[in-house]
């Protein structure tokens, strides 16, 4: 008997109110808008949700977690954030997030279903101004983000196939 395929969320957290850090809702925009998806992967703007995410989370077996991260360093740097590294992502920071989506991951773990996490994060140029605008720094930095997104999206067992 073959095993089903792991059910894999991508979720794109942030405020696109503020700038940057909102790139990973925008991430998750461009990667509806180019791709599509096996039937085990599903693509979710989290946007600043916090605990009613808890749902979709548990619903998962592995999430990838696209994210505005403060690491320190250069505006456009890119992570890949596991384990406690977790916190430097602004969604673990209690930020403009209305939760810490690290409580909520604790939350499901309490429930007992709680999915491997894995944030992709970029450094932001700018998340304190209004702007539903990505800097020009991150902007150009979204492709190579996606492209982290799908090589861990393809790790985990999910495809994405480009559009026509």
């Amino acid at each position: 008997m073959t095993q089903a395929p792991r059910k894999i969320l991508v979720l794109g957290v942030g405020n696109i109110l503020y700038t940057d850090e909102g790139v990973g809702v925008r991430a998750v925009e461009q990667l509806l808008e180019t791709h599509d998806f096996s039937d085990n992967v599903t693509l979710m703007d989290g946007g600043n949700l916090g605990m009613r995410l808890m749902q979709p989370l548990m619903d998962a077996d592995y999430c990838i977690i696209l994210d505005a991260v403060l690491g320190g360093d250069a505006p456009g740097a890119i992570y890949r954030l596991t384990g406690e590294d977790l916190r430097k992502s602004l969604a673990f920071k209690d930020s403009m997030h209305q939760s810490d989506l690290v409580d909520t991951l604790i939350y499901c773990e309490l429930i007992g279903k709680r999915p491997d996490a894995v944030v992709i994060g970029m450094e932001p140029f700018d998340f304190k101004n209004m702007s539903i605008e990505l800097s020009p720094t991150v902007a150009g930095r979204v492709p190579a983000m996606i492209d982290i997104a799908l090589k861990e999206l393809r790790e985990a067992g999910g495809t994405a196939t480009p559009k026509a």
